[in-house]
């Protein structure tokens, strides 16, 4: 008997048929929706990004809802990781990602250059940093730009 499976066309319509349909990620959020931001939680953000462990810091550096000024200040904190957090978080602006950018540490000019939000003049002047790891993921991110997506497809 051999162990080779040969699925039949009508086999291969009714899996097709069947199959679960994937929700898109809109579905998703409004299936599970956030709770909403209060005063209450930026005033935690403002009180935690001064907090003395590093680790708690880093985590209001990685919050989609930290206020600008708090951002800035964390801008300038002595342990990288919590910069290093900050650099990758996606709301982080501009200006800020450019002060991060031109950061002492490899590891946070790293994490600016693998951000979608850095901006162009940014990632150009990161191109020539003299840290590897840093021009190796800015050529990365150059190769993954101008590599087409090609959606999967699953054959009926």
């Amino acid at each position: 008997m051999s162990c080779i499976r040969f699925t039949t066309p009508a086999q291969k319509a009714q899996l097709a048929r069947i199959a679960p349909r994937m929700r898109s990620a809109d579905e998703l959020a409004a299936q599970h929706p956030a709770p909403p931001v209060t005063a209450s939680k930026i005033r935690r953000l403002r009180l935690l990004a001064r907090h003395a462990d590093p680790k708690i810091r880093e985590s209001v550096a990685s919050s989609r809802h930290t206020p600008a000024d708090v951002a800035a200040a964390l801008a300038s904190d002595p342990d990288e990781g919590v910069r290093a957090w900050l650099a990758r978080n996606e709301t982080t602006s501009g200006d800020l990602l450019r002060t991060l950018g031109r950061d002492a540490s490899a590891t946070v000019r790293a994490w600016v250059a693998v951000n979608v939000h850095a901006p162009a003049d940014l990632i150009a002047e990161l191109a020539a940093d003299p840290d590897d790891t840093v021009r190796a993921l800015v050529a990365w991110r150059a190769a993954t730009a101008e590599t087409p997506v090609v959606p999967l497809s699953v054959p009926v």
